[in-house]
């Protein structure tokens, strides 16, 4: 007896959609035009991105400076509520702000996306997002890629990782070198939770039994669902004008590990500061995680940024121009520690990321809003 014939296999009936994937870049063109610069050679679609170098003529020693990120967790709040158009901007704001603490300009950046079926609809909405930080970065988005992979990943579940290239003057890198005792440490403001310590964030807000996406809290103004999906700050721009503008000797981006271990990444091993508390009333959602969690504020301060998105360290005489400038670009800004020698035996808060860098401790108490 002879079994029957198989039916013949495609690679739709594999879980794959090809013209899912056509469809999607059909919706997304318009964005991706929007988010491009002079710079930017050939159309919408090519298999490689261009961008003409000889711009980088006008630099007498030019450095490249690469970075690559995700936006992690924060994807799953986008999902619960169906809303996608702003977590491209969270994974801009991941690469190009880590471009920019070295004085580099953002020039371009790529995408990936990841995603059990393509959703035409979904994907063009993200990258949509995407553009929409890169035109706020003032860089191009250059090109990206869309994989289907049905199997691996559940058909609505997606994730997106991209990277991006700057350009920085050599003599004009900053960094821990250029840091001196009695430099001072400016902060601006975050506009929330950016994109780190979800993990701990949803777990407390959103666990079983907890407040949930659709609560609304007083404190915040909001629902919770709101205010976890507020896009991360791009001070991209910002700070290049500050650069322009004054002296400055370093910046610290503030991701994963809060602000002891970044900052102490842009100080030399042999100085540190103190970071006031003092000078500023975290936001409300992190009061919200650490009295709804039981969360330490030793826990807090090693996982979230407690308000402060982006860190300049430099000289006494630019803080107050620094500060005006900021402040009329929208940024929130103010002074929060100095920098000063390192004592024998002194350890920070938390060690530098991935350096030997300074030591870096947070003193005294916040004031109550």
């Amino acid at each position: 007896m002879k079994c029957p014939p198989h039916q013949a296999a495609t690679y739709a009936s594999a879980g794959v959609d090809v013209e899912a994937g056509e469809r999607a870049v059909l919706l997304m063109r318009a964005a991706v035009q929007s988010a491009q610069r002079p710079e930017t050679v050939g159309g919408f679609g090519g298999f490689a991105g261009l961008f003409d170098a000889s711009a980088l003529t006008r630099f007498r020693r030019p450095l490249l400076a690469t970075s690559t990120d995700g936006v992690g967790t924060k994807i799953a709040v986008a999902r619960a509520l169906g809303i996608h158009d702003t977590i491209g901007i969270d994974l801009v704001a991941m690469v190009v702000d880590d471009l920019v603490v070295c004085g580099a300009e953002p020039l371009f950046m790529t995408d990936y996306i990841a995603t059990g079926s393509v959703d035409p609809v979904r994907i063009a909405s993200i990258v949509s997002g995407i553009a929409n930080g890169c035109r706020q970065a003032g860089c191009a988005l250059l090109g990206g890629e869309t994989a289907e992979h049905p199997g691996l990943m559940a058909p609505d579940e997606y994730d997106l990782a991209g990277a991006g290239t700057g350009v920085v003057e050599a003599d004009r890198l900053l960094g821990a070198d250029r840091v001196r005792p009695g430099d001072v440490v400016i902060a601006m403001a975050s506009s929330g939770l950016h994109s780190n310590g979800y993990s701990l964030a949803r777990f407390v807000l959103l666990g079983e039994g907890r407040l949930g996406l659709d609560a609304h809290v007083a404190d915040l103004g909001r629902t919770i669902g709101e205010e976890m999906l507020e896009p991360t700050r791009i001070y991209a721009k910002d700070v290049l004008a500050l650069i322009d503008a004054v002296e400055v000797h370093a910046l610290s981006h503030v991701t994963g590990g809060g602000l002891a271990a970044n900052i102490a990444r842009v100080l030399p091993p042999e100085l540190a500061t103190d970071i006031a508390r003092s000078a500023w009333p975290p936001m409300p959602i992190f009061d919200l995680i650490g009295r709804e969690g039981a969360v330490p504020q030793a826990e807090l301060e090693r996982t979230f940024n407690m308000g402060i998105g982006m860190v300049a360290v430099l000289p006494p005489p630019s803080v107050d121009p620094a500060i005006e400038l900021l402040r009329g670009l929208g940024v929130q800004s103010w002074t929060c520690g100095e920098v000063r020698g390192r004592r024998e035996g002194e350890e920070g808060d938390a060690a530098a990321k991935g350096v030997d860098g300074g030591a870096v401790r947070l003193v005294g108490e916040h004031p109550s809003r």
